[in-house]
């Protein structure tokens, strides 16, 4: 029986299932595997027992995830699964930063007792009027499972749509629109843009990528959206922009210090991925990635290992071995399992940066003694005996 502790609320309903062969656990002491989404596992004390972390959502800048590769933890998460929903309420904030609906609305709540309040209603919308997205220019930052559907969206709203991503997938190119105009570097895509929305993930190089010299390249009182993550925009730089008029509006999808205080906002709370439809996805992912990992050792939708599969556990045995990415390990790990007369019907090894993993089938059990050393080849991280 195989052990999952869940941290978090996983999905709106509260169901979460794994299906026969698996229980849930109180205590991550006694679990095989974590099934999570939000919570800050910086400084956590992972129990050794841990085999994989699977988060329900794209993001993993709460989880430690090299410091887990260095234990053999394999983390996951679930690319594209919310990407719609993150899409839906992009292109909300679209409409909301550029008709003063929100500020129409209060007007009405704020003057609710008028008698003449049809009248007054009347003379008061020209103090609301916005303007239209059809025709305007849109730079989107991050062609990916979000940034691409939002670009799409865009084009069908008759925007004038262009893209930056230098690292977009084969995948993500397919979907594309045509009418999506790709640029080579940030400064061209900020360049005149009406509406800039940013969709790249939390790394050392995205962190404050939005800052003073891109936003006064943007046109004037351009509107910037944030959906992806709070470390991309230089806080200080978009204050000063929204006070000075060079912003005429900002909206994220972060509730800092800073942002709460700016003028001009539309901030929410965390939201992006908060629909039942989208937990659902998300969480049906995690499981499935861990299920299969569980089970037959294959890896997909890692954040700090290589993609690996060699299909259903079929063979007598199946080993995996996540190890540090040196010369020879391969050498050493063979050396051993001919010790043992193991005839290996099936190997791979994927690798990248420090870490790799290595994944074999074998027609007989192999005698503890040899798993045992396996287990003291040095760099070797963790020996997994699936089957």
């Amino acid at each position: 029986m195989r052990k999952i502790k869940t941290i978090d609320d996983i999905t709106k309903d509260g169901k979460v299932e794994f299906g026969e062969g698996y229980e849930f656990v109180d205590t991550a002491e006694e679990a095989d595997a974590i099934l999570m989404r939000s919570t800050d596992l910086h400084g956590y004390k992972l129990p050794e027992g841990i085999r994989a972390i699977a988060r329900c959502g794209a993001g993993v800048n709460n989880i430690p995830v090299e410091e887990y590769a260095k234990k053999g933890v394999v983390v996951f998460n679930s690319p594209g699964a919310n990407s719609n929903a993150v899409k839906e309420l992009v292109l909300g904030m679209l409409v909301l930063s550029s008709r003063g609906v929100v500020q129409s609305m209060n007007w009405v709540r704020d003057n609710a007792d008028d008698p003449e309040i049809q009248v007054d209603a009347e003379k008061a919308k020209k103090a609301f009027v916005g303007r239209e997205l059809k025709g305007k220019r849109i730079g989107v930052i991050g062609l990916g499972n979000v940034g691409s559907k939002v670009a799409n969206a865009c084009v069908d709203l008759g925007m004038d749509v262009y893209g930056y991503d230098p690292f977009i997938s084969v995948e993500h190119a397919w979907v594309l629109s045509r009418e999506v105009q790709r640029v080579g570097t940030l400064e061209d895509l900020c360049r005149g843009c009406d509406y800039l929305t940013v969709h790249v993930p939390s790394k050392a190089d995205t962190i404050g990528m939005i800052s003073t010299e891109q936003i006064n390249l943007l046109a004037p009182d351009a509107v910037l959206i944030n959906y992806a993550r709070e470390t991309t925009i230089d806080e200080d730089a978009v204050d000063a922009a929204l006070r000075e008029g060079k912003l005429s509006w900002f909206s994220c999808d972060f509730a800092t210090p800073k942002t709460v205080k700016m003028p001009n906002t539309f901030i929410t709370t965390h939201s992006g991925a908060g629909t039942g439809e989208a937990e659902a996805n998300c969480a049906d992912m995690a499981i499935s990635e861990l299920k299969d990992y569980l089970e037959n050792g294959n890896i997909a939708h890692s954040v700090n290992y290589l993609a690996c599969s060699m299909g259903k556990a079929r063979a007598a045995s199946r080993i995996a071995c996540l190890h540090a990415n040196v010369p020879n390990m391969i050498g050493q790990i063979t050396a051993i399992l001919a010790k043992d007369n193991a005839n290996v019907q099936r190997m791979t090894n994927e690798s990248a940066g420090e870490n790799a993993y290595t994944m074999f089938d074998t027609d007989e059990h192999l005698n503890s003694s040899t798993i045992e050393a396996l287990k003291q080849i040095p760099s070797m991280y963790r020996v997994r005996v699936i089957k």
